[in-house]
């Protein structure tokens, strides 16, 4: 049995990664309870192969009393409400966080793989995105303690590789969304299923016609762990749903699947939002040999059903 570690893990990708890994491993799960959740992880909590501690990664965290295999590291809010809520500490977990994880790694001669994402590469004039685009970043933005905090995190990641030789991975994760997805995170789909189930008006900002891929989590999770345990690969890959949707088309869509009798008003587009978001997944399938497999409509259906039942 392994010993992995976690960060972030009472967040929403995070705790649905140690449900996947717990049945076979120890899991230990780090994580602040800034954007995660203590309810995420409640009924793995009397597992024996469980332990959660509490931590900010930001400061140094010390396990000397154990032996761990595996680090995922996804600790760091992911949505604009949150990680711009304070940005400095938004970049301190990108920077001072991903040190502090690196410098365990190579401690415990630990694999570790970084959960990097689709911000990486802005507001993007290569459509879809491969992982040899380097991105149109504004790095003064409002958006820039995470884009630029996670692309820093990425060249942590290959510096500590070639000077250290630390076994890393790198994942680019696209919009994800399922159960367990704050009700206040900030994130489209989250905010419309919300608005529609209670009956308020769907906000879309600028026309609607900015698009995004969205991946449901237990195909995320899936490529995530596959990546972790491939050989002689260390990325970066994408990993994200190729299929490309309207933001109106899914405020209609959740409109729809809800039952609700909601309307759509239009605000004015945020400041660097990206107009178009798509990954290229070629490489995920060439290396990994996995693609997404739950279509939109059978996840909002299972999303609407967890933000139904109040959790």
């Amino acid at each position: 049995m392994s010993t992995i570690l976690i960060t972030g893990g009472a967040g929403f990708i995070g705790s649905h990664l140690c449900d996947s890994l717990i049945t076979k491993n120890r899991i230990i799960c780090v994580d602040n309870l800034f954007t995660g959740a203590k309810s995420n992880i409640s009924h793995l909590l009397e597992n024996d192969h469980f332990k959660f501690i509490k931590h900010d990664i930001i400061e140094p965290l010390f396990l000397d009393d154990e032996e761990i295999d595996q680090i995922y590291n996804l600790a760091c809010p992911a949505s604009p409400v949150h990680y711009q809520f304070n940005a400095i500490r938004t970049i301190k977990a990108n920077i001072l966080g991903t040190i502090n994880v690196l410098g365990l790694a190579k401690k415990h001669n630990a694999r570790i793989l970084q959960a990097s994402t689709s911000e990486v590469y802005g507001d993007p004039l290569e459509h879809p995105q491969k992982e040899s685009y380097f991105g149109n970043v504004n790095c003064i933005g409002l958006r820039a303690c995470y884009d630029e905090g996670k692309r820093c995190a990425e060249t942590l990641m290959f510096d500590y590789h070639r000077q250290n030789k630390v076994d890393v991975k790198v994942v680019r994760i696209f919009n994800t969304y399922g159960p367990r997805m704050a009700k206040n995170d900030g994130r489209v789909v989250s905010n419309f299923i919300t608005q529609a189930l209670e009956g308020k008006d769907i906000t879309v900002y600028g026309k609607g016609d900015q698009t995004r891929s969205f991946c449901y989590v237990s195909d995320m999770i899936d490529g995530i762990v596959k990546m972790m345990n491939c050989e002689d690969f260390i990325g970066p890959v994408n990993l994200g749903n190729p299929s490309e949707f309207t933001i109106l088309k899914l405020a209609k869509q959740i409109i729809k699947l809800s039952g609700s009798k909601s309307n759509v008003v239009f605000k004015e587009l945020p400041k660097d939002d990206p107009k178009q978001r798509r990954p290229d997944i070629s490489l995920a399938k060439e290396k990994l040999g996995w693609e997404p497999k739950v279509e939109l409509e059978e996840g909002l259906k299972n999303t609407i059903s967890y933000f139904k039942s109040g959790n």
